[in-house]
């Protein structure tokens, strides 16, 4: 991931490009509230600040309680968006998104305001900052005969047409072998020739204020245990009943984000409501612990990875705001 320049913006200093805020951290660590207290700081001081969703569950319309959107209560009065923008029967990918959010960051910029990017979903950070490989639509039959692979029969295949990509996988991550087979198949070239070739992304023409949370992994933890249960309690149930009765493709990313198919098991009677709370507590933990292993690696070594039980909101605030 990167934040330096391109040639043709070589003779524009870091200093004259604007402002992108920018706060990344797993699932319940407190981003969008600092995302909130930073913009109301800005406003309190005649600015403006507008708040972007960068997290892949929170673009759904239909998973306001099992995403965590924040509430019209919680935003404060502070302009939100990207939040709830796509339905569910529409997949939003990592293109679909940057595409997105480059409009708003334009757009925030045009006007006055300070963008200030929220979320926890890497891929997302990752192909607005730096762009996206240009692969070409793979062919649906490569696809379909890729994807019937047991993993263990791709992965075998991937090691002999794409070693190095294989090499760089476990041999159970069933979605990235099956990506990486499907691409060279359908495209003759292995993905890593295609990720040479990023285009479209904004970290030259940006000056990012970056802030990476970190907490201490038992609070993390203990927080998803209570949220999911909060949102158990809030109207998952009904919100995850209404989503099924529309009867979408179980394939989408919607149907399999965190809480819809364990509440799923839960109306079908195939487990108590112990259980399920019990179960999407785990999911939830689980990402979470990806969230933080990624960020923790993938980020520019300079962006500052802060734990919050040691850093009051107000220092938060003024190293997102400092120049």
């Amino acid at each position: 991931m990167s934040t330096d320049h391109s040639p043709s913006n070589a003779a524009q200093p870091i200093s004259d490009l604007p402002p992108l805020a920018l706060i990344a951290g797993p699932t319940a660590s407190g981003k969008s509230d600092l995302a909130v207290r930073t913009a109301l700081r800005v406003e309190a001081a005649g600015g403006k600040a507008i708040v972007i969703n960068a997290d892949s569950a929170q673009v759904y319309a239909d998973l306001a309680v099992l995403s965590a959107r924040p509430t019209e209560y919680e935003m404060q009065g502070v302009p939100h968006r990207l939040y709830g923008a796509w339905d569910a029967a529409e997949a939003c990918s990592a293109a679909d998104w940057a595409a997105a959010a480059r409009a708003e960051i334009v757009n925030a910029h045009a006007a006055g305001a300070l963008p200030i990017l929220v979320g926890g979903t890497g891929l997302y950070i990752r192909t607005l900052l730096d762009g996206i490989a240009p692969v070409p639509p793979i062919d649906p039959d490569v696809r379909a005969e890729v994807r019937a692979l047991p993993v263990a029969e791709a992965y075998a295949a991937l090691l002999r047409e794409d070693p190095e990509r294989a090499a760089a996988l476990a041999p159970a991550d069933a979605a990235r072998i099956a990506r990486a087979l499907e691409v060279v198949r359908s495209t003759g070239r292995p993905l890593v020739a295609w990720q040479a070739e990023l285009s479209g992304g904004i970290g030259h023409a940006v000056k990012v204020r970056p802030l990476v949370l970190m907490p201490e992994r038992a609070w993390l933890y203990e927080r998803c245990d209570l949220r999911f249960a909060a949102m158990w309690a809030g109207g998952a149930v009904a919100e995850a009943q209404a989503l099924l009765a529309r009867g979408l493709d179980p394939a989408l990313p919607v149907m399999r984000a965190i809480g819809v198919p364990e509440v799923s098991h839960f109306l079908a009677g195939h487990c108590t409501e112990a259980e399920a709370i019990a179960a999407g507590s785990q999911a939830t933990r689980r990402y979470a612990k990806r969230q933080y292993t990624w960020l923790r690696h993938q980020p520019p070594a300079e962006w500052p990875r802060i734990t919050l039980d040691n850093s009051p909101p107000d220092d938060l605030i003024e190293a997102l705001l400092r120049d």
